[in-house]
């Protein structure tokens, strides 16, 4: 029980923010090099997660960093891009709009 208290204090914080807490995933890994959890989110929450300019996720890594300290371990957190994420759409959106523009 003692060792996922780092994957159980993402989830809580995590599942705090969004506005889809059942769609929170939290996955860790522990090898040589420490403990790596994933996190995985609804491509809504993305933003929550991410906030303005990486701030909240900073701060995420932060405190889950100091959880890890305080258990011996060296904790990382990976955030990954879920699928659809409107990153990539907004992108070429935008792109395909200058195209257009250029053409005109």
């Amino acid at each position: 029980m003692e060792k996922d208290k780092d994957k159980d204090f993402l989830e809580f914080i995590v599942k705090t923010l969004v506005d889809h807490p059942d769609d929170v995933k939290v996955e860790r890994k522990v090898d040589e090099m420490g403990v790596l959890l994933s996190l995985k989110v609804n491509p809504e929450d993305m933003g929550q997660i991410i906030g303005r300019q990486g701030a909240t996720a900073r701060a995420i890594r932060n405190l889950v960093r100091i959880v890890g300290l305080k258990n011996h371990a060296r904790v990382n957190l990976k955030i990954e891009e879920p699928e659809g994420s409107s990153k990539s759409g907004a992108s070429t959106k935008k792109e395909s709009g200058k195209d257009l523009d250029l053409n005109l």
